[in-house]
């Protein structure tokens, strides 16, 4: 073993030990520990792999970036995985990429991408991006995910696909939405960010649409920080996908690599001269987004918990269902469909029969327990979205009813069993005053 091998398991060694002083979990004190939504669950692995990826000093996306993708495209199945900065590159990737001419029946300026009201900003906005117009439909209350009938109505001679979320790691009607998409010629984009380990028919979630999208932000399923991913599901994607991550370019060639076309001084393409370098043409408008190796390795050791921690949220979701069952008359607790078996993001609630959420939600944060929205509720009355080229379908009146009366917890794997049993002592001391 040479000096710089020692050194680096003396490293190592020296940060799982220090993982087990500074990051030794506190106890929980109700009412004084914060309950938050979501968070980071980790151990020495996370630690020692980033720390390992700094001593090898690659930083952009190297070999880390290409194990994850590796791992994921086996984890998926997938013709290809591509891994990117956020969930919402992993979006404007998606979108991007149909609009690409490497595409056969590429979407243009002014076709149409039915999607639904109540969405994350960043499933919307790619679609604004691209020139293309979004088309809203309502969604249903308790499953919260897109109406399958509102999408059937809202289909016209301009629709090209369809950009639909797993609304909190809910499956969409994927039984019902998947043949539709395919008997109108429809490409179908999975919102898959808060749905890592769903499944709808024994199928993971992600694996039905021509692509979909995954986040790796600390609030979701697994983490590397910043992160996302692109799931490729058609091979005849994955080319355009890629260009569309790294700067628009023609090049396919993997980082550090020069030649893989086996040509790369002998295309023409566009008004370039003959023979000009592969590597700097740009056939898309593309952008960077791509990850650190550090990032990637992080990723690498989440990966490996990831069966894990969805039963955990599974678990967390069960607790927090069963205690809250006696309050049915004030609260809409939320459904899955038969086929679905979601890995929640969150427990979301509709207040119902006069209740406040207002009045709910001040009690609960009051009492140290973190809320969120159902994200935008209805995106149309966000005030960055009032003004954009858009068709609406029916009347969204349930997507209004999420913004006014609809709200989450968090079920993520680092809550334990005393912090859900003050969730639920808090919750009946609100109805029992």
């Amino acid at each position: 073993m040479d000096r710089a091998d020692a050194l680096r398991r003396q490293i190592l060694d020296l940060v799982r030990e220090y993982y087990a002083v500074a990051h030794a979990p506190a106890p929980f004190v109700p009412g004084t520990t914060k309950i938050n939504y979501a968070g980071r669950v980790y151990d020495d692995r996370e630690l020692t792999n980033l720390v390992e990826s700094a001593l090898d000093f690659w930083l952009t996306a190297g070999p880390y970036g290409q194990s994850f993708e590796k791992e994921m495209r086996k984890f998926f199945g997938a013709a290809d995985f591509l891994l990117v900065n956020s969930g919402s590159s992993a979006n404007l990737v998606m979108v991007s990429a149909l609009t690409s001419r490497m595409v056969e029946g590429r979407l243009l300026p002014g076709d149409e991408v039915i999607t639904p009201a109540v969405t994350f900003p960043t499933t919307l906005t790619p679609i604004v991006q691209n020139g293309l117009v979004p088309v809203f439909v309502d969604c249903e209350l308790g499953t919260y995910n897109v109406d399958p009938e509102a999408v059937a109505a809202a289909i016209g001679p301009r629709t090209r696909a369809l950009m639909l979320p797993h609304t909190l790691g809910n499956p969409f009607d994927l039984g019902r939405l998947v043949p539709l998409a395919e008997r109108h010629g429809l490409f179908l984009l999975e919102d898959s960010c808060d749905a890592l380990g769903s499944t709808w028919d024994g199928r993971l979630v992600g694996t039905f649409g021509h692509m979909a999208s995954l986040s790796f932000f600390p609030a979701h399923h697994m983490t590397m920080g910043e992160g996302g991913g692109v799931i490729v599901n058609r091979s005849g994607l994955n080319r355009a996908a890629q260009s569309m991550r790294d700067w628009g370019r023609d090049c396919w060639c993997a980082p550090g690599q020069s030649n893989t076309c086996g040509k790369r001084f002998e295309w023409q393409l566009g008004d370039l001269p003959a023979g000009y370098d592969h590597k700097y043409i740009y056939s898309n408008l593309g952008y960077n987004l791509k990850v650190t190796d550090m990032q990637a390795a992080i990723g690498l050791a989440q990966l490996e918990k990831v069966p894990d921690f969805c039963a955990r949220r599974r678990a967390n979701f069960r607790r927090l269902y069963e205690g809250l069952r006696g309050f049915e008359d004030r609260l809409l607790l939320p459904r899955s469909l038969p086929a679905a078996d979601p890995a929640w993001f969150g427990f979301p609630i509709t207040v119902r029969g006069g209740l406040s959420r207002l009045e709910l939600v001040r009690f609960l944060e009051s009492r140290r327990i973190e809320t969120r929205l159902v994200f935008s509720g209805n995106v149309l009355r966000q005030p960055g979205f009032r003004d954009i080229r858009h068709r609406v379908v029916g009347e969204l009146t349930s997507s209004d009813t999420v913004m006014n009366e609809t709200f989450f917890l968090g079920v993520y794997p680092g809550l334990t069993p005393a912090m859900l049993d003050y969730i639920l002592e808090v919750f009946a001391a609100f109805f029992a005053r």
